[in-house]
C-alpha cells in the first residue's frame, strides 16, 4: 500500500542487514512516519508489547521474526533449548491475539528438524518470509471475497455510495499489506465501485482516526472520522449498508474477540438489520476454543491510555495530555467478544462463511473442530 505515492509493506528485512528487521513505528502515526529496527528477539518482544506494531497478523509474523532473531543471538550448543525458550517468551507479548502464537509454533515445528544453528537460522529467516508472504496473499484474497459483498450492494444503490463502517485498524498497517477488514474497500475502490468509510475513532488509542483514516487518505479512498458512540445513529438513519471489524482471534464456533467496542457496533447492527461482517484469515481462528466469552483472554493495558491522549498542537510540536479527573481510577479492557449470533458472516482467505462450527468446519476440514 501507499505512503506518499511509495508502496511500503509494515514489516521487512533490511536491503542491507539481513540481521536487522524492520518495521514501521505506528505509534508515531499520522504525525511522523518512523522506521525502528529490531535486532533482538527481546527488540520484537517489546514492539509487540508497546504497540510499535499491532493488529494480529502483523504481531504474528513480527512474532515469526522474533525467533529469527533469537537464533541469531543463541549459540551452536545450546540453540534448541534457547529456541524453545524465544518462543514461549515472545508469545508472552500480547495475549489475545492468537496468530502469535500459531505463527510461533509453527516455526518452532519446522525448525527443530534442523541439526546445526547455522542450518536452523537459514531456516528461520525463509520460514518467516514465507509467513509473510503468506498473510499477504490471504488478505488480498479476503479483498476479493469481500470485494463481491460490497460489489452486490453497490448494483442496489445504482451507482451510490457504499456506506462502510469499520472499527479500529484492520487495516494494512495492521496486516503487512491490504489489510482484512479494509482489503475488500480498497478492492472496491480500485475496482471504480464507489465507496465511502465512517471510521470510528477508537478510543483510548484512537487506532481509527489515527491509523485507518490516515491509510485511507493515503489511497484517496473517501472516508469520515466519527465518534464511537455515532455508529448506531448512523444506522437507525440507514447511513450505514454493512459493517466490517478485523479479528484478534475467532473461535472454532464464531465467537469474535476484536478491538473494546466491537460487540457494541455488532449489537446495533443487528438492531437496524445492517450485515456485520467479520474478516480475518485462518490464522486468527483459534480451533481450541468454542466459547469466546469464556475462553479467549482479554487483554488489560495500562490505564494511562484511557486517561491521557496524545496530539499535535498547532505549532506542529506532538504532546500528550491528561483528560481524566487525577485520582479517578481508570480500566482499560483491550477486546471485547461478539457472540457469533450477531455475526452475519466470517470473510476468510478461502471465502465467505457463516459464524458457526458447522460452517467454519467445512471451509476448514483439515482442523478437527
Amino acid at each position: 500500500m501507499q505512503v506518499n505515492g511509495k508502496n511500503f509493506h509494515t514489516i521487512w528485512v533490511h536491503p542491507e542487514n539481513n540481521q536487522v528487521i524492520q518495521v514501521i513505528d505506528q505509534r508515531k502515526l499520522p504525525f511522523e512516519f518512523e522506521i525502528v529496527d529490531l535486532k533482538t528477539a527481546v527488540d520484537a518482544f517489546e514492539a509487540i508489547r508497546n504497540m510499535t506494531v499491532r493488529g494480529a497478523p502483523l504481531i504474528g509474523v513480527t512474532g515469526a521474526y522474533g525467533v529469527y532473531l533469537g537464533l541469531l543471538n543463541s549459540d551452536e550448543q545450546n540453540w534448541k533449548s534457547f529456541l524453545l525458550e524465544t518462543a514461549e517468551y515472545l508469545k508472552g507479548a500480547r495475549p489475545t491475539a492468537v496468530n502469535l502464537a500459531i505463527l510461533i509454533d509453527e516455526m518452532v515445528s519446522v525448525l527443530q528438524s534442523c541439526t546445526t544453528l547455522e542450518s536452523a537460522v537459514k531456516l528461520a529467516l525463509e520460514k518467516a518470509d514465507r509467513l509473510k508472504r503468506r498473510e499477504i496473499d490471504w488478505s488480498e484474497a479476503i479483498g476479493e471475497y469481500g470485494c463481491d459483498l460490497i460489489e452486490a450492494i453497490s448494483k442496489k444503490k445504482n451507482g451510490e455510495p457504499v456506506n462502510i463502517l469499520t472499527h479500529c485498524n484492520a487495516g494494512w498497517l495492521a496486516c503487512i499489506d491490504w489489510g482484512t477488514a479494509t482489503a475488500p474497500i480498497y478492492k472496491a475502490f480500485l475496482k471504480g465501485i464507489p465507496v465511502h468509510v465512517w471510521v470510528d475513532e477508537t478510543r483510548p488509542r484512537n487506532q481509527g482516526a489515527r491509523l485507518t483514516a490516515w491509510e485511507l487518505s493515503q489511497e484517496g479512498v473517501p472516508h469520515t472520522v466519527i465518534p464511537d458512540n455515532a455508529g448506531g445513529h448512523l444506522m437507525q438513519h440507514g447511513l450505514v449498508d454493512l459493517c466490517i471489524v478485523g479479528s484478534d482471534r475467532t473461535t472454532s464456533a464464531g465467537d469474535v474477540a476484536n478491538k473494546i467496542g466491537t460487540y457494541l457496533k455488532a449489537l446495533a447492527a443487528f438492531d437496524n438489520n445492517i450485515p456485520f461482517y467479520v474478516a480475518l484469515p485462518s490464522s486468527t481462528i483459534d480451533f481450541s476454543m468454542k466459547d469466546g466469552i469464556l475462553e479467549i483472554p482479554i487483554e488489560q493495558r495500562d490505564g494511562e491510555e484511557v486517561s491521557h491522549m496524545e496530539g499535535k498542537l498547532d505549532n506542529g510540536k506532538v504532546t500528550t495530555v491528561r483528560i481524566v479527573n487525577p485520582g479517578s481510577p481508570v480500566a482499560n479492557y483491550g477486546f471485547d467478544v461478539t457472540p457469533a449470533k450477531y455475526v452475519t458472516a466470517l470473510i476468510t482467505e478461502r471465502g465467505v462463511c457463516g459464524a458457526s462450527l458447522e460452517a467454519i468446519g467445512k471451509l476448514f476440514p483439515e482442523w478437527r473442530l
